[in-house]
């Protein structure tokens, strides 16, 4: 579930993994990184439905083999980016503020059409070739007001070196402003790309429209009166404009989001929600007079984050009534528990979590931190064997390796701990801790053993890239 860092610094399944953070993660105060890049919020239930929404999508794209992951970023704001070839970053305001599947779908589609297009390698290819341009501008500029000074010290005319500071401006804002123009293109191919993806899955491109209309009145107020080719983005009503005259002509245009999915996209922005927002601003949303399951949902999980266990687990488990199979309704509960000191009477519904979503890699790390939080050894065993599963199949959580670290403390495996802390201290972005464990890791593993070669990976890695 959506980290709710501000409330509680306690664990919990929805680890906040810092894929980096020079910056600080206000208001929310989870651990840092040291590398750049965005703070980054963890849930199995919101990423599950982000990975469906997309697999279609990739599929006919061409990317489906790629591992193209979901990246939520905590920010309330809407926005989706790609920063790379691999990732496509949603804000969890993105989800929030879509009011349907579908205008989620078509924001994805078109992030989609950056990726299918190569759009960021090509951008990267436009940057070099600027940078070569604006070096060769200055030098040639440069060697204009040298000659300039040169003559006006001689004969008192500053005229040629004004002209080379010309020289250097003018090559330099043309250059921009091809750049700019370039990025402009992109967004309208990516448009059009996503629109192609949404046809071809049978899906409507609607929401797509009706998200971009939706921010062309918050975006013609900024932009009027700016110079249209000095924007990377193309201007709110040209864009829309051009996106109802193609998307408008799709035969699936009308066609409707199916119940059911509208059902999950509702209940994970109640999730989103309780877990974000202040509570008062949570009750507004679903008041009392609201009985639908994604308004009891999010008042429940208010309700648990702000300290009443006893009404929370009434309502969860009145949820689990009337969804016995609804593995998120049994994490919620676990993870309540779990929060409020009562490690081992979270075990039993993390166990049935993990057992309803497929042992899911996030709820597992939770469910292990339950039976190492009991400080009964005879768990011990039972937490190592789940916590080494969950790592494996998500490598990059450091809350999976410092629970296997306390799990391999107590029972007396000192090399393993030593491993799996200098593991998640290196995923933190703490490598002087993470070397310092590894080395000590090193004298305790036997030459050669596996053990011992990952601790050596890690003293002489190179921090994480993200």
């Amino acid at each position: 579930m959506l980290l709710r860092i501000a409330l509680r610094q306690k664990a919990s399944a929805l680890t906040a993994l810092v894929t980096a953070a020079a910056i600080a993660l206000t208001p929310f105060s989870v651990a840092r990184a040291q590398a750049k890049g965005p703070p980054v919020l963890r849930d199995t239930e919101t990423e599950q439905l982000l990975r469906e929404y997309t697999r279609p999508i990739l599929r006919v794209a061409g990317l489906e083999k790629q591992n193209i992951q979901m990246v939520i970023i905590n920010d309330g704001s809407f926005n989706a980016f790609v920063a790379d070839g691999r990732r496509i970053f949603v804000n969890w305001g993105a989800i929030l503020q879509s009011e349907t599947p579908n205008q989620i779908i078509g924001v994805l589609a078109h992030e989609t059409g950056h990726l299918a297009g190569g759009h960021l390698s090509k951008l990267r290819e436009q940057l070099a070739t600027a940078q070569t341009q604006m070096i060769i501008a200055m030098l040639l500029g440069a060697g204009a007001i040298a000659a300039g000074s040169t003559r006006s010290s001689s004969a008192g005319n500053n005229g040629l070196a004004n002209a080379g500071a010309a020289a250097i401006a003018a090559p330099q804002e043309m250059i921009r402003r091809t750049l700019l123009s370039y990025q402009r293109q992109q967004e309208e191919n990516a448009d059009r790309a996503g629109v192609k993806f949404l046809t071809a899955t049978q899906q409507s491109p609607k929401g797509m429209y009706e998200t971009f209309k939706r921010f062309t009145s918050e975006s013609l107020f900024a932009s009027r009166g700016a110079d249209p080719y000095l924007q990377s983005h193309p201007m709110p009503a040209e864009r829309v404009a051009a996106l109802q005259e193609f998307a408008g002509t799709s035969p699936y245009w009308n066609k409707k989001d199916d119940p059911a999915l509208q059902l999950r996209h509702d209940m994970v922005r109640a999730k989103i929600s309780a877990f974000m927002e202040r509570p008062e601003t949570v009750y507004r949303r679903y008041p009392q007079t609201n009985d639908s399951l994604p308004a009891r949902y999010a008042r429940a999980i208010s309700t648990y984050l702000h300290g009443d266990l006893r009404s929370a687990l009434t309502q969860i488990d009145a949820l689990i009534q009337v969804q016995p199979n609804n593995p998120y309704f049994y994490e919620v509960r676990g993870q309540a528990l779990l929060e409020s000191g009562k490690p081992a009477e979270a075990i039993a519904p993390l166990r049935k979590a993990a057992q309803l979503s497929n042992n899911a890699p996030l709820i597992e790390m939770l469910l292990g931190q339950a039976l190492v939080g009991t400080d009964n050894k005879a768990y011990t065993d039972d937490a190592v064997r789940i916590l080494r599963a969950a790592v494996a199949r998500e490598p990059e959580a450091a809350l999976g390796y410092t629970q296997l670290a306390m799990a391999y403390g107590r029972k007396g495996d000192y090399a393993e701990a030593d491993l799996a802390s200098a593991q998640a201290a290196y995923l933190r972005g703490d490598n002087k801790t993470a070397r310092e464990l590894a080395t000590r890791a090193k004298t305790r593993f036997a030459i050669g053993t596996p053990g011992w070669v990952k601790a050596d990976d890690i003293v002489a890695a190179k921090p994480p890239r993200n």
